[in-house]
């Protein structure tokens, strides 16, 4: 068996589920004896690529025109999404939410990968677009949040000021296409089994162990499920 059991988590900041998840998982594991030997990598998804973020923008319109609903159906998925989060811990202010492109977010988590800082600065951009209500595609606030993370100051104007990591974040995402992801959060573990959404910690506990105990990897992916609920793809949250 390898020493390190991967867990790869696609995602998008911009998305309330993928939070959910990575408490999900992160519950699961505390539950895991072998905890210690599971490492998560973050991996780059957009459910908007070609979104441009404007003065006055409202998440409630945008939802409700963006999936051709009205603003009550946008409301009631994001109170629906809201308990979701307090069941997990969490705590969303849908109505603080600053829209923005998460492209740069991305290219930022990739530097914060090459120095195992992903999951620290995951955090971090999930609080500050879902509870806190900063703006993820400010590059003051990129800044300030990679700092808290662990990030040297220098190296992140480096990648903020250039076009640095734009390759790995779209080739994150084709890799998710290859692999038939429909929508995140998309967890998969040791590139043999593969969780769809943010399931309940139980599905994860379970399939974590099936992996462990099998202790024999292959390249094929098997998804465990795929849900009616509890992720977002470009047509919703669910």
């Amino acid at each position: 068996m390898e020493n390190k059991l991967k867990i790869q988590i696609w995602s998008d900041i911009m998305c309330p589920y993928c939070y959910i998840g990575k408490r999900r998982i992160e519950a699961a594991l505390e539950q895991f004896k072998h905890k210690n030997a599971v490492e998560i990598e973050w991996k780059s998804f957009q459910l908007d690529a070609n979104f441009v973020a404007s003065e006055g923008d409202n998440l409630t319109e945008h939802l409700a025109e963006k999936y051709g609903k009205d603003k009550k159906w946008a409301q009631e998925m994001m109170d629906n999404m809201t308990q979701n989060a307090k069941n997990a811990g969490l705590d969303f202010h849908f109505e603080k939410a600053v829209m923005a492109n998460s492209f740069d977010a991305h290219r930022l988590l990739h530097l914060a990968k090459k120095f195992q800082l992903g999951n620290e600065l995951k955090e971090l951009l999930f609080k500050a677009y879902l509870t806190d209500g900063k703006n993820i595609g400010d590059l003051a606030t990129l800044k300030e949040l990679g700092i808290q993370a662990g990030l040297d100051a220098a190296a992140i104007d480096d990648v903020l000021q250039s076009d640095a990591y734009a390759t790995n974040v779209k080739q994150d995402i084709e890799m998710a296409q290859n692999i038939g992801v429909q929508g995140v959060p998309f967890f998969v573990l040791d590139n043999k089994y593969a969780i769809s959404g943010a399931q309940h910690v139980d599905t994860f506990v379970q399939t974590i162990e099936k992996v462990w105990q099998e202790g024999q990897f292959d390249s094929k992916i098997t998804v465990i499920n795929t849900p009616s609920e509890g992720s977002c793809d470009i047509n919703g949250c669910n």
